[in-house]
């Protein structure tokens, strides 16, 4: 991947890779991509997850994605083998579309970190 791509060039080819592998038919959206990554972290493979364990997945990705940019570090893990983090700096105040760049652009260089676009 070139290093003048947009992230916007960036996310719509992080989209399809995902699509493709783990979509049957409609593009994945933000969400289903930050579950994907909650799944992949917490390293116990695909199988059905409870409610409450779906919405902690969802956690523990943004916690994953934004540990980069000090919001979050890794703490433990539980005697389950889920990870738990803490808080370093409370997230700030962003606009919709600001939370959604920040996100597309911490999605973008987990699976970049994990050479996923090349």
């Amino acid at each position: 991947m070139s290093k003048t791509a947009t992230l916007k060039e960036k996310w719509d080819l992080l989209v399809q890779k995902l699509t493709n592998q783990f979509a049957d038919g409609d593009d994945l959206n933000i969400d289903g991509i930050i579950y994907l990554v909650g799944v992949q972290e917490l390293g116990q493979g695909h199988r059905a997850f409870k409610k409450d364990e779906k919405m902690n997945l969802m956690h523990i990705a943004i916690c994953k994605l934004l540990e980069p940019y000090g919001y979050y570090e890794f703490d433990f893990f539980d005697d389950d083998g889920w990870p738990h983090y803490k808080t370093l700096t409370e997230l700030p105040n962003l606009k919709p579309g600001e939370q959604t760049v920040l996100m597309k652009e911490a999605i973008i260089n987990y699976f970049e970190s994990l050479k996923y676009l090349n």
